[in-house]
């Protein structure tokens, strides 16, 4: 039976993995956005009364908190507690945007990190086959736009949703016609966005994966430039590339043309709204049922309803594209009989091995990224020397990286002792078993030193 918390999966949808991990600055964001709207509520009532009451000198107040004020202190006061709501709000955005960004870039740090351990557990079948030019950008560049989503993923919408929602909910207080003019386009760009983003989706998807094969390819020339020069076979490497780059080209472009058509949309739109107040609200103020000072703190509030509006359409867009590149990645980090995760916790008890290894119909195909064993079986005294010969591509290699347990049958039994070997942990089978590759990887620092104190020996001097 399958314990599938030892074979963990990456979340499906990019909003569970958001919310497992970050769910209370999430909340932390929604509670700042809640206590944000009072004041831009206010921040608009308050020019309303500049010009109708402190200006226009109506319904003046004759005392305020049982003090008496004269029309220019009132004048004061008002500006004064609108300067002051705006650099309330003004603040409480510096904050939010801020934690936005923070939030959003230690999530992306946990996200990298949890790619970079699932490599660890890759089956080294799937390693062979799979370029490290394709592995490496998935976990650099493919990963960097979840940073900015992630902060935005509930706080954006919430706060941009929010501030719209005051905004008409201000204008419709002032006139129900006028509110009704300020959404009734709306609903025609909430229909047509969708579906014209959809195809950008796709594009999206077909242009990271012909990246990834351009990616592939320049890592295939530089591992082989040798056999390149060798066989005059720089013209065909050129033109492949010339293909990769050709097809990168025509989906970028037909991006560039979708996207900025709805930018056009969105922004022809927008434009389209004003003609409604000026004539619908000029008409209103002449004959009496609109004050003047209404239709100003209108157009203002109106002015203000674009920026939400547009921050809510590009986070549709951005969120679809990053979707894509999220389910993308997340698929390529997921192959089959990838290593348990358990197999990787350390160990406190290292007992001596002490044999026999024993192998019962050990089978593999190259299905697996290893040569052909078909039915081996073995019994070995690790006391003893032995050695394994076979010709390339026989599956000799390969019978000793199983072994050595750096890889794992397709089907048989492997022991040690009584112990099943193909359960071991890696603190035992990398401390108690020696492997040197044929061409070994020293890594960054190429000092013995460094790699000694890695696997934690003793370094004398």
């Amino acid at each position: 039976m399958i314990d599938h918390q030892d074979y963990p999966r990456i979340d499906r949808s990019i909003y569970r993995y958001v919310l497992r991990h970050t769910w209370r600055g999430q909340l932390f964001l929604l509670l700042l956005t809640v206590i944000t709207m009072p004041l831009v509520y206010v921040s608009l009532e308050i020019p309303k009364r500049i010009v109708n009451q402190a200006i226009g000198g109506k319904n003046l107040p004759q005392s305020l908190m049982g003090f008496e004020i004269s029309q220019i202190q009132f004048l004061l006061l008002l500006s004064g507690a609108f300067l002051l709501a705006v650099i309330v709000t003004g603040g409480l955005k510096y904050y939010l945007n801020v934690y936005k960004g923070v939030l959003g870039e230690r999530m992306l740090r946990r996200f990298r990190f949890d790619l970079y351990a699932r490599i660890l557990r890759f089956p080294l079948g799937h390693l062979r086959k799979t370029p490290s030019a394709e592995i490496i950008p998935m976990v650099t560049a493919e990963t960097e736009p979840l940073g900015g989503l992630i902060g935005d993923a509930i706080a954006a919408p919430a706060f941009q949703g929010a501030l719209l929602l005051t905004y008409l909910s201000f204008i419709f207080q002032q006139d129900v016609w006028l509110g009704v003019a300020s959404i009734a386009l709306y609903p025609p760009q909430m229909i047509l966005i969708p579906r014209l983003q959809a195809k950008v989706n796709a594009l999206s998807r077909a242009r990271v994966q012909n990246v990834r094969k351009l990616a592939g390819h320049i890592g295939e020339t530089v591992d082989g430039v040798v056999d390149i020069h060798a066989n005059d076979s720089s013209r065909f490497e050129r033109a492949r590339a010339s293909n990769y780059l050709g097809r990168i080209f025509d989906i970028r472009e037909e991006i560039y043309r979708r996207k900025f058509f709805i930018k056009f949309l969105n922004n022809f739109l927008a434009q389209v709204t004003p003609f409604f107040f000026f004539s619908i609200g000029g008409y209103l103020v002449i004959k009496g049922d609109v004050t003047l000072g209404a239709l100003v703190a209108v157009l203002a509030a109106y002015k203000d309803i674009g920026p939400p509006w547009k921050e809510l359409l590009k986070f549709y867009q951005v969120f679809e594209d990053t979707k894509v590149k999220y389910q993308q990645v997340a698929d390529q980090f997921e192959p089959a009989n990838m290593m348990r995760i358990s197999l990787l916790d350390q160990q406190e008890s290292l007992d001596r091995l002490t044999g026999p290894l024993v192998g019962r119909n050990i089978t593999s195909s190259p299905d697996d990224g290893m040569g052909p064993l078909a039915g081996v079986s073995f019994d070995l005294n690790l006391e003893r020397h032995i050695g394994v010969v076979g010709n390339p591509g026989s599956g000799s290699s390969d019978l000793s990286a199983i072994a050595a347990r750096l890889n794992w049958p397709s089907a048989g039994e492997l022991a040690m002792g009584a112990d099943d070997w193909t359960a071991a942990p890696e603190s035992i089978t990398g401390r108690r078993v020696a492997w040197v590759a044929l061409a070994p990887i020293t890594g960054r620092t190429h000092q013995l030193r460094a790699h000694m104190a890695e696997i934690g020996h003793p370094i004398a001097g």
